[in-house]
């Protein structure tokens, strides 16, 4: 399942954003470097076709391929990360917010 919010995914269910962005940011810090490359190299490749529209563009065009990108990079990014950390993400929520200690 693609998550586009972090709200809607049940490992961060009942947390605030503030936690929720702790638990995820940790989760993307321990992912083993094939799997960062990867989503490093995904986001390559969404980033440099639209800078190479925008740099290519005159006039009003640019503000048009600007928009497109700041739309579409995270609509296509986050799910990906999200689902990429999604099987960390009790540990270190466990490991963070754990009442008991």
């Amino acid at each position: 399942m693609l998550y586009f919010s972090s709200r809607g995914i049940p490992e961060l269910a009942g947390l605030d954003l503030n936690q929720r962005m702790q638990v995820i940011r940790l989760t993307a810090d321990q992912l083993p470097a094939p799997t960062k490359v990867m989503l490093n190299i995904i986001k390559l490749l969404i980033l440099t076709p639209l800078f190479l529209l925008i740099a290519r563009s005159t006039g009003w065009e640019i503000v048009g391929y600007m928009v497109l990108l700041l739309i579409s990079y995270p609509v296509i990014t986050r799910p990906i990360t999200f689902a990429l950390c999604r099987p960390r993400m009790t540990a270190v929520r466990q490991k963070l917010f754990d009442t008991t200690k």
